[in-house]
C-alpha cells in the first residue's frame, strides 16, 4: 500500500506539470507537424494497430505526445521534471533507511538475530481480519495450521528439487501435489494425461503457460510472430508474458457482465494467434469468464487455452460439490490446453507454491529448457528457476494432506457464505452497486452516488486494506477464512464510510482519493507507463 501511494503521488503531481506542457507547446507543436512528415508513416502504422488494442482516443493521444517529445527540449523537460517528483518521493524512503545495514556484521549476531526480526515485524500493518486478500489462513484453526506448513517447510528446507537424484522425498511430493490438483480440476473428465509442475506463483505458472504455448504452436503451426488475446479483466501476468517473450497483446473489452467477450475475441483472431485467455474468476469482479465458448473458439481455430484459476482452483470444485451453480471452468471443457492454480491462496500453503497443468505431454514438453553444449555438463530445468526450495513443495503437499476433501469444503462453505452476507449488506447500502454478479468470494462495489474511493479512504482509516479498481472505479474485498468472524464488523464499517462521504463530500486529508482520480485522468498512458518505471528503477 505504501509503494502503490508513492505511485499515485507520483502521478498527481506530475499530471500538472504535463497539463503546462501540453499547453505551452501545442500551438508550437502543430507547426512542426509537417517537418516530421518522415514519421508519419511508421506513427499511421501504429495508430491503426494503437486503434486495435486501445481504442482511437488513447491512440491519438499516443501519437499526439509522440510528435510533441520530438520537439526539440521536450523530452529535457520531460525527463526533467519526472525526476523532480521521484527525488521528491524517494527522499521519503531515504528517511526511512536511515539505520539500515550495508554489510555484514563484523561478527555474527548469533541467535540475537531472531530477537533483532521479532522487533521488526512488529512494526508491519495488523493484517489480521482486515486485509483483501492476502492471508488466506484463518480462524482458531490458523495457528496450528502455521505451525504445521512451517514445521514442514523447515524439515525440507536444505532440499531442492533439481537435485532430483539426491532428493527424490520431494519430488515425490512435487508429483502428488500436481496430480491431486489435476484430480480437482478435470482429470477424469477430461480423459488425458494432464501433466504439470510447481512454480513459485501464478505469475509464473503464467509466464510458463504462456511460453510453452508459444513455442508448441511454433513448432504445430510454424507460427514466428505470436499474438496473444486477453480480456482487460485478465491478470497483468500477460502484460508481463508478452514483453519477456516478444508476444504481441492483443488486449479486448469484457462484456456488460464484466467477462471475456468471445465476438470481440473472435474478431481479434488471425493467422498469428497462438493463444486466448480465460479467468476463473477474473481477479477485479470475481466473475467466470465464458470457458466453455472460449474452448469452442479455440478448438475452431486451432489455438491454446490458458485458464486462469490461480484464485478459484482451491474452491469452485468444492463449491460445485456443495451445490453452487458453478459453470464449466476446467480441463472437463474442451479446447483448454492450461491452467494455472495458487495453492499459496486458497489451498492454503505456504507462500511461492502455484501449479501449472497441461492437457498432455506434447504441450509441456515445450516449458522445458536443455542445454547440450555447456562444458558444465548436461543441463535440462522444468521451470523459470533453476533451484526451487524443497521445503515450499513439501509445506504445500503437507497443507493439502492434511486439509484433505473435507477440510476445504468445510473452508468453501465458510466462506462462500461470508461473501453471500457480504453482497446482501452491499446491497443493502443504497448508494453502492455490486459490479457484476460474482460467481465466488471477490465482492467489487461501486457507486454512481459518490466517490468510491473517498469510502475507501474511509475504510483506510478504520484499518481496512482494500483493492482499489479502476474501468469503473470500485473496490472490492477478497474474502478469505480471516473475514468470516469480521462480516458484520465491515459492513457496519462500509455503511458508516458511506455515510461520513455523503455528508461531508470531498477527500479527506491524506487520502488517496484525488490521487486515484488523477490517475484515471491522465490520458497519455505511455507517459503513466514511463514514470511507473522511472519510480520503480529508482525505489531498488
Amino acid at each position: 500500500m505504501a509503494e502503490e501511494i508513492k505511485i499515485l503521488s507520483f502521478l498527481s503531481e506530475f499530471r500538472a506539470s504535463a497539463n503546462s506542457l501540453l499547453s505551452k507547446y501545442e500551438p508550437l507543436a502543430l507547426v512542426l507537424i509537417p517537418i516530421f512528415s518522415l514519421f508519419i508513416a511508421r506513427l499511421f502504422q501504429s495508430a491503426i494497430v494503437g486503434v486495435q488494442e486501445n481504442g482511437l482516443k488513447s491512440s491519438l493521444i499516443a501519437s499526439f505526445m509522440y510528435i510533441i517529445k520530438l520537439v526539440p527540449g521536450v523530452r529535457s523537460y520531460l525527463d526533467a521534471e519526472k525526476q523532480k517528483v521521484v527525488d521528491k518521493l524517494q527522499s521519503g524512503n531515504k528517511s526511512k533507511r536511515e539505520g539500515w545495514r550495508t554489510q555484514l556484521p563484523t561478527a555474527g549476531l548469533g541467535n540475537r538475530v531472531l530477537e533483532l526480526m521479532e522487533e521488526e515485524k512488529r512494526k508491519d500493518v495488523a493484517w489480521q481480519g482486515k486485509c483483501s486478500g492476502t492471508v488466506y489462513i484463518g480462524g482458531t484453526e490458523s495457528e496450528g495450521h502455521f505451525s504445521l506448513i512451517n514445521e514442514a517447510c523447515s524439515m525440507f528446507a536444505h532440499t531442492n528439487p533439481l537435485h532430483l537424484d539426491v532428493f527424490q522425498s520431494v519430488v515425490h511430493y512435487e508429483a502428488e501435489v500436481v496430480a491431486m490438483t489435476a484430480a480437482l480440476l478435470g482429470r477424469k473428465a477430461s480423459g488425458d494425461q494432464i501433466c504439470g509442475n510447481m512454480t513459485s506463483g501464478g505469475t509464473e505458472s503464467i509466464l510458463l503457460a504462456v511460453k510453452s504455448s508459444r513455442d508448441y504452436m511454433r513448432t504445430k503451426k510454424g507460427i514466428q510472430n505470436p499474438e496473444m488475446i486477453i480480456p482487460v479483466s485478465a491478470h497483468s501476468a500477460y502484460d508481463k508474458a508478452a514483453q519477456y517473450f516478444k508476444i504481441k497483446l492483443r488486449r479486448v473489452p469484457v462484456n456488460n457482465e464484466f467477462q471475456a467477450d468471445v465476438k470481440a475475441i473472435r474478431r481479434c483472431m488471425n493467422k498469428n494467434t497462438i493463444l486466448i485467455v480465460g479467468s476463473a474468476p477474473g481477479f477485479p469482479h470475481g466473475i467466470i469468464d465464458p470457458i466453455k465458448e472460449l474452448g469452442q473458439l479455440a478448438m475452431r481455430f486451432g489455438v491454446c487455452l490458458h485458464v486462469d484459476l490461480c484464485l478459484g482452483g482451491f474452491v469452485l470444485p468444492f463449491a460445485r460439490k456443495l451445490g453452487y451453480p458453478i459453470p464449466p471452468f476446467d480441463f472437463s471443457v474442451q479446447g483448454v490446453t492450461s491452467i494455472s492454480a495458487d495453492v499459496h491462496k486458497y489451498g492454503l500453503a505456504p507462500k511461492g507454491t502455484s501449479v501449472v497443468l497441461y492437457r498432455n505431454h506434447e504441450i509441456r514438453k515445450h516449458q522445458f529448457v536443455a542445454v547440450t553444449e555447456w562444458s558444465g555438463g548436461l543441463y535440462v530445468s522444468p521451470t523459470i528457476a533453476g533451484s526451487r526450495s524443497g521445503g515450499l513443495i513439501a509445506g504445500a503437499w503437507a497443507a493439502m494432506m492434511s486439509l484433505g476433501e473435507e477440510g476445504y469444503l468445510e473452508n468453501t462453505r465458510r466462506i462462500m457464505e461470508a461473501s453471500k452476507k457480504i453482497q446482501e449488506g452491499i446491497k443493502g447500502i443504497p448508494e453502492l452497486f455490486i459490479v457484476g454478479k460474482p460467481d465466488m468470494t471477490i465482492v467489487a462495489f461501486a457507486s454512481d452516488k459518490l466517490d468510491i474511493f473517498e469510502v475507501n479512504d474511509i475504510m483506510s482509516s478504520k484499518g481496512w486494506h482494500l483493492n482499489a479498481l479502476q474501468r469503473p472505479n470500485s473496490l472490492h474485498i477478497c474474502v478469505t477464512l480471516q473475514h468470516v468472524p469480521v462480516v458484520d464488523d465491515f459492513l457496519r464499517d462500509l455503511q458508516e464510510s458511506v455515510k461520513t462521504v455523503k455528508e461531508n463530500p470531498g477527500p479527506i486529508s491524506g487520502g488517496l482519493a484525488p490521487i486515484y482520480g488523477a490517475a484515471g485522468r491522465m490520458p497519455d498512458r505511455v507517459m503513466v507507463q514511463e514514470l511507473l518505471v522511472n519510480f520503480m528503477d529508482s525505489s531498488c
